[in-house]
């Protein structure tokens, strides 16, 4: 059951970010087609505007989530540091025979 929650989770996800815009790009094209209007420009241009607006506001979105992601691996990985003496990409220092 998690599965499938997880997957409507995503389908809904997707469809918000790029099925919103997706719609408003193919309606701009058919606007431009289908109307008769002088006004027939300004329906194209508003449709692919918003829809460009949309992608781009997800992108910027999801740019700025990925510093979060970095600033929590930063955080555990300073705390490793603290409790191990080293960063943990670091080799572990040689062990000395002191016999």
């Amino acid at each position: 059951m998690s599965d499938r929650h997880s997957t409507g989770r995503a389908v809904a996800i997707w469809t918000i970010r790029y099925g919103i815009a997706l719609v408003l790009f193919i309606a701009g094209w058919v606007i431009l087609l289908v109307a008769d209007s002088h006004l027939r420009w300004d329906g194209w241009a508003m449709c692919l505007g918003a829809a460009g607006s949309i992608v781009l506001l997800n992108v910027l979105f999801r740019y700025g989530a990925k510093g979060d992601e970095e600033r929590v691996q930063e955080e555990s990985a300073r705390e490793y540091f603290s409790a191990h003496g080293r960063w943990p990409d670091e080799e572990p220092p040689p062990k000395r025979d002191d016999a």
